[in-house]
């Protein structure tokens, strides 16, 4: 194999490589965003069963106290 041969494989090589990596990352990123968004909903959820419950328990601890 000639030298030009090997010097543009490895360029392809390199290429692929770069492409793959750049690939992962913007997946892993993606990910990330999905995680945090989800997390959000999660603790948005969260506080607005604790808001209900904890409205709904205060009505009824002052009737029990009428």
């Amino acid at each position: 194999m000639s030298d030009q041969s090997k010097t543009n494989n490895q360029s392809v090589s390199e290429g692929i490589k770069e492409t793959a990596g750049a690939a992962f990352h913007a997946v892993h990123s993606a990910l990330e965003t999905t995680e945090n968004i989800a997390m959000n909903t999660v603790d948005a959820t969260s506080n607005a069963v604790t808001n209900l419950t904890g409205n709904a328990n205060n009505t009824r601890g002052k009737r029990n106290n009428d």
